[in-house]
C-alpha cells in the first residue's frame, strides 16, 4: 500500500454509510479464508476522488477490500462500495465511504444501543465531523435473519426502527436508505425476508432487488462479478431518486 497517498489529509463532501452483512461488507474473490486480489477495473482505486474511512475514523484512498479493518474477525473480498462509486463519481464529486458492515449479523443486533448501531453511528458523526454531509445509507443485511418464523415476524418492524433511529441521532430525518432485497438464505424464510424488506414504505427508501445475482459456491455470498453488478445498481438507484439532475463539472 502507497504510504505516501494513507498520509495525506482528506475532506470528502459527499458521504456514504455502508452497512449490513457480510455481501455488503464483501466476499467476492474469497475461497477458504483466502481473498484472491482481483480487483475487476470497476472497483479500481481513484486517489482524487474516492475516499474511505478506516477503523481509526481517518479518511485514507478507498481500494478493496474496503471493509478489511472492520469486518476484521473475517476475510473480505470485493464487495459493492467501490463499483457504486465509480459509477456515479461523474455526478458526485469527492467521495466519502464509511464502511459499517459486519458479517453474520442479525437485525437485533444493529438496534438501538447494541454495539454495531452505536459504532455506525459513531462513524458516520465522524465522517460529519471531518465536512462531509451524508448522502445515503446503503444497507444489506437479512440472510442470518431468514432463520425462523420469530425473526421474519420482526423483521419489517425492527428494520424500520433502525431507519427512524439512524436518522434521529445523526439529525437527518429525510435521510435517503438503499437496501438490498436479499438474494440468498434458508428457502423456508427467505421470500418472507424479501417481502418484508420490500414492504417498507417510508419516505426517502428505496430498494434495490439482489435477487438473480449469481453466487459463489456457498449459495450465500456474492461472486466479484455480481458484486460489481450490485454496485451498479445501488447507483442507479441513487443517482435517479436521490442525486442532484446536474452533472459535477470537474475544476481545472
Amino acid at each position: 500500500m502507497d504510504s505516501t497517498l494513507e498520509n495525506v489529509a482528506y475532506s470528502p463532501k459527499n458521504v456514504f454509510i455502508l452497512s449490513g452483512q457480510s455481501n455488503m461488507a464483501g466476499r467476492g474473490g474469497v475461497e477458504k479464508h483466502h481473498w484472491d486480489g482481483i480487483v475487476p477495473n470497476e472497483c479500481h482505486p481513484d486517489a482524487s476522488r474516492i475516499f474511505r474511512l478506516s477503523a481509526h475514523l481517518h479518511y485514507e484512498v478507498a481500494r478493496e477490500p474496503l471493509h478489511h479493518d472492520i469486518d476484521a474477525k473475517k476475510t473480505c473480498g470485493v464487495g459493492p462500495g467501490m463499483s457504486f462509486a465509480n459509477a456515479i463519481k461523474d455526478r458526485v464529486e469527492a467521495i466519502g465511504l464509511v464502511p459499517c458492515a459486519v458479517g453474520g449479523t442479525a437485525i437485533k443486533e444493529w438496534a438501538h444501543g447494541q454495539h454495531l448501531y452505536v459504532n455506525m453511528v459513531k462513524r458516520a458523526r465522524a465522517a460529519m465531523s471531518h465536512g462531509g454531509e451524508i448522502k445515503a445509507l446503503l444497507w444489506y443485511q437479512g440472510e442470518s435473519d431468514a432463520l425462523s418464523q420469530h425473526c421474519v415476524d420482526t423483521y419489517k418492524a425492527n428494520m424500520e426502527k433502525l431507519i427512524h433511529d439512524v436518522r434521529a441521532d445523526l439529525h437527518l430525518p429525510s435521510l435517503p436508505i438503499i437496501q438490498v432485497a436479499i438474494a440468498s438464505g434458508d428457502e423456508k424464510y427467505i421470500e418472507k425476508i424479501r417481502e418484508a424488506q420490500k414492504a417498507i414504505d417510508l419516505p426517502n427508501v428505496v430498494c434495490v432487488d439482489a435477487m438473480g445475482l449469481q453466487l459463489k459456491g456457498d449459495n450465500l455470498h456474492l461472486t466479484t462479478e455480481s458484486q460489481v453488478k450490485l454496485g451498479q445498481m445501488l447507483a442507479d438507484a441513487y443517482l435517479t431518486h436521490f442525486a442532484p439532475q446536474e452533472p459535477c463539472v470537474a475544476s481545472s
